[in-house]
């Protein structure tokens, strides 16, 4: 299982409540392009459009700058794959508790498909994210003292 992008970020800002793993829908060019560690996962959410969930502000950029189709758009939202169930549970979650579904990794599996890791998360608050960095630093001291 190689890890192909993170969202370092994510942890820092949202406290998470729930894994899950989807699968994406990309073009040819798009998973070469992902395979090559090229995607950018920073500040990307999902949402739910319909009864479908869609990956938004994600760049891929094209695999090959100068072979690429006209209308090739980067930044498109892309489809995710999940389960019914799954579904249904989270389109729940986010509507009744006002929840955020955010990207964390997305990877290879060992059958060579493309799978991202999404959270529920819900935000933190400033002196959350304060208390986070003080825990961090203690930690750090800690270790450096034994």
């Amino acid at each position: 299982m190689k890890q192909l992008a993170e969202n370092r970020k994510a942890y820092f800002n949202y406290e998470i409540l729930g894994k899950f793993q989807a699968g994406l829908v990309l073009t040819g060019p798009e998973v070469k392009s992902v395979r090559l560690g090229r995607m950018q996962i920073a500040g990307s959410f999902c949402r739910f459009q319909g009864e479908e969930l869609f990956l938004s502000g994600v760049t891929i950029p094209p695999y090959q700058p100068k072979n690429t189709k006209p209308n090739y758009d980067p930044a498109r939202p892309r489809k995710l794959l999940l389960q019914k169930k799954e579904l249904n549970y989270l389109f729940g979650k986010v509507k009744e508790r006002g929840l955020t579904l955010l990207p964390l990794k997305v990877y290879t599996t060992n059958a060579g498909k493309i799978k991202i890791e999404i959270a529920l998360a819900k935000g933190r608050k400033k002196w959350d994210k304060r208390e986070a960095i003080r825990k961090r630093e203690i930690a750090r001291e800690i270790r450096q003292s034994l």
